[in-house]
């Protein structure tokens, strides 16, 4: 009776190398005619009539002035969505308590909801004709079509990164590092501080560099705020949109490789700071594992 040799194990995991090479080139060519080469194309339209049509583009006064807008509302997003993310994130984590699963479906909300909805829900509120648009009129006060409703719009459609790079991260962590701190005499803040923070330090960089890239790209929402009134309430986005429709071709492309910059080093920190999250989550796993 002869007897069954045991399957190579590598040939049953493994697929055929045809199949390997056909779905890595069938990668590649997508990514090179949907990504590289557009992107290729704006710095080649950038610069396609030399280095003083653009730097006269992006130093023209309404192209500074929607980069400082664009600045300001990231500058004043960000932070404010680190904490609402922290808050979020330690609340979900550590805590069991009643509507836990409703927050959950909040902070996704933006993920689910078209940013141009969410800015119509800001001028159904703000607005001359919304609820509290007679309010603001008699005290003097302008949010629509300003830049109090661009940074709304910003904060709306931004506050779920944070926030969700830092729950599974610290539901791996569980609470035994917290709980050992208290015991230990360590007040709240001294725990947090010197105990949680560490433990999530790079997830919570990857989620603000992931919060702010869409700041400052953000279209839609901020289209409907803004009023598109150039020199005051455009940002990036809306700039270059005006000077497309103005057949201002080489301004239009100068003002978009700005944001093409932006991506691409967002892109090389996403990839570093992404690859210590990948290090903490497995840590964290391992730790949960043997305790």
């Amino acid at each position: 009776m002869s007897s069954l040799s045991p399957p190579n194990l590598s040939q049953a995991t493994s697929e055929p190398a045809w199949v390997r090479y056909t779905l890595v080139t069938t990668a590649l060519v997508f990514l090179s005619l949907f990504l590289f080469v557009p992107l290729a194309s704006v710095f080649f339209e950038a610069f396609k009539k030399g280095v003083d049509v653009y730097v006269a583009a992006v130093t023209e006064p309404d192209a500074v002035s929607a980069i400082w807008l664009t600045l300001a509302a990231a500058i004043i997003a960000v932070p404010l969505n680190l904490v609402f993310g922290i808050a979020a994130a330690w609340s979900i984590a550590k805590f069991e308590f009643r509507g836990k699963s409703v927050l959950l479906t909040f902070i996704d909300l933006p993920f689910s909801v078209s940013p141009v909805i969410a800015g119509l829900i800001y001028v159904l509120v703000f607005g001359l004709q919304g609820w509290f648009g007679e309010w603001l009129r008699d005290n003097d006060l302008k949010v629509i079509f300003a830049v109090p409703g661009i940074v709304l719009a910003t904060i709306f459609v931004t506050f779920p990164f944070v926030a969700r790079e830092l729950i599974p991260l610290m539901q791996a962590q569980g609470q035994e590092q917290e709980e050992a701190a208290r015991v230990l005499g360590a007040s709240g803040f001294q725990t947090f501080w010197k105990v949680t923070l560490p433990n999530v330090k790079w997830a919570l960089l990857y989620g603000v560099i992931l919060c702010n890239a869409r700041a400052m790209g953000e279209f839609g929402a901020v289209s409907v705020v803004s009023g598109h009134i150039r020199g005051q309430t455009n940002t990036l986005p809306l700039h270059i949109e005006i000077l497309y429709n103005e057949y201002q071709f080489a301004a239009s492309f100068a003002v978009a490789s700005l944001l093409a910059s932006l991506a691409l080093v967002t892109l090389v920190l996403k990839y570093l700071v992404e690859r210590r999250v990948k290090q903490a989550l497995s840590h964290a796993v391992d730790t949960g594992v043997k305790s």
